[in-house]
């Protein structure tokens, strides 16, 4: 059976630029463009709105050049109005080839706000869309507020949907502006416009107000569109876009549809996304957040073991990722197994009972239990060194004043030597950092990891005046360590952290 074709138009870059509290750089704008284009392959992106400012069109001109020399100039689309010459000059002289036309798709949007009549306002837009083709550029056309065009005035968009259907449009845009509609009145809505002009190629455009953006996805295709408007992690006004990545995953999976996108980059193009827009993927997140793919519950990982019993078709390695198995009071020898064996660590099952048992306590405690722990934790629970303790934090002192540089004095035991160091810093764990770079890389002459991320937060179900937990991410040599610490003072906090990292590394040597 042929497998039908979805068109993906990514506007991250311009719906989703409208999410509150975002604004990218042009630079951003273009490293994201070349992500969503030369790396996930989607179909079309919609990188702006005309006429907004300078600093705007000059990131369009970037984008523009960037892919004219790649190819990809015409799956580059700016948002346009039915403003005479203004939006296509602007387009023009941005570059850009594609005009996406904002136009009436309600009559209570067009006599309301154009306080025009249909027939006038379709005059307006074939006035605009000739001097569009004009300038060698081509038009798509949305129908903004479609969803309640087709509820409240369904002859108003037919009427206008007739008045252009001679004009050279590529495609016809049916958004649900206001995230009005439900999965099966979308199905009827959109079969009603497939069979009444069966040679349009529609494309639909979900917002997430109701959290029915990826249900509604799904009706769309069901009811016949051709296109699906996405954007990286549901970025967009009010309540969000359909996701990118979901959309991904439910056409392949639930609808048996193909598109263009190479899925294995979808959780790197998220958390690029993720970077440059300030706004966190949540740990839940379908496909991308850092939970989904972690199973806590040990009957979950003995069904795993035996049989794949509790996999889906969202197989991490689709992703670009891998399956984990949560350590905590919930996960059960199962989990335990799992996380040994990827460490490489055998015990007999006495020994894993008694680890099970120490994990389920701090679970009971609240405190995160992570893979990264786990060597440490056999080596508490079982008294031997698996692995060793090649790095030990002997002593310190750190102090602060008013008006002076924190100070830090550490001795610091590495493979049975003891080393000294003092140092000052920023504050007091980078006093702390200073006395411990200078020892590696001065008396030891070795590299040092770089810190590329440092989160403090409390622990969940935790108090201000309980533990806290410092979660650090470093970079050493091509890999990426995570390691994690929890203590009653942030400072301590991420210095155990910094001592697991260190014993990490020091298996390398």
């Amino acid at each position: 059976m042929n497998q039908r074709h979805i068109e993906i138009m990514d506007t991250t870059l311009r719906d989703g630029e409208q999410t509150s509290g975002v604004s990218f750089m042009p630079h951003e704008k273009l490293m994201i463009a070349r992500a969503l284009l030369q790396d996930l392959r989607v179909d079309r992106i919609e990188v702006a709105s005309a006429r907004v400012s300078a600093g705007e069109q000059e990131a369009v001109r970037s984008i523009c050049r960037w892919a004219r020399q790649a190819g990809h100039i015409d799956k580059v689309e700016v948002l346009g109005f039915v403003d005479g010459h203004t939006s296509i000059d602007w387009i023009v002289e941005a570059g850009a080839k594609n005009i996406n036309l904002l136009c009436k798709g309600s009559r209570r949007h067009c006599e309301g706000q154009l306080k025009k009549t249909v027939e006038q306002h379709t005059a307006d837009i074939r006035g605009v869309i000739a001097y569009a083709h004009e300038q060698g550029v081509e038009v798509n056309v949305y129908l903004e507020d479609w969803s309640n065009g087709m509820k409240d005035s369904p002859d108003y968009v037919y009427a206008i949907v007739d008045g252009l259907q001679d004009c050279g449009i590529k495609r016809f845009m049916l958004p649900d502006t206001l995230g009005v509609l439900n999965p099966l009145e979308l199905v009827g809505y959109m079969r009603s416009m497939t069979r009444r002009y069966p040679d349009t190629h529609f494309d639909f455009h979900a917002h997430n107000d109701y959290d029915l953006a990826i249900s509604n996805v799904l009706g769309a295709v069901l009811g016949g569109c051709r296109g699906i408007h996405t954007s990286v992690n549901g970025l967009g006004e009010r309540a969000g876009n359909a996701p990118l990545a979901s959309v991904q995953a439910i056409l392949k999976d639930q609808f048996h549809a193909h598109t263009s996108i190479d899925e294995s980059r979808l959780n790197e193009v998220s958390h690029l996304v993720e970077s440059y827009s300030g706004i966190a993927i949540p740990p839940n997140k379908p496909i991308t957040g850092d939970s989904v793919f972690t199973q806590v519950a040990g009957v979950h990982a003995d069904g795993d073991n035996k049989a794949g019993l509790y996999m889906n078709d969202l197989l991490p390695e689709r992703f670009g990722r891998k399956r984990e198995y949560a350590l905590g009071k919930n996960s059960g020898k199962a989990n335990i197994l799992k996380n040994l064996e990827e460490l490489g660590l055998e015990l007999t099952p006495e020994q894993t009972k008694r680890v099970t048992e120490r994990i389920i306590e701090l679970g009971d405690k609240k405190e995160l239990v992570t893979q990264e722990d786990l060597p440490y934790i056999v080596s508490d629970v079982l008294k031997h060194a698996t692995p060793e303790e090649h790095v030990k934090l002997l002593s310190y002192v750190v102090t602060t004043a008013y008006g002076l540089k924190p100070i830090a004095s550490i001795r610091l035991e590495i493979n049975g030597e003891t080393y000294e160091e003092s140092a000052t810093g920023d504050g007091l764990y980078d006093a702390f950092m200073r006395c411990v770079r200078h020892i590696y890389k001065n008396k030891l002459g070795r590299q040092f990891p770089w810190l590329d991320n440092y989160t403090v937060s409390i622990p969940p179900g935790g108090r201000t005046d309980a533990l806290v937990q410092t979660i650090i991410v470093w970079k050493w040599q091509d890999r990426v360590l995570r390691t994690r610490a929890l203590d009653a003072d942030q400072t301590e906090a991420a210095m155990k952290a910094t001592i697991k990292m260190l014993n990490l590394i020091e298996q390398d040597y």
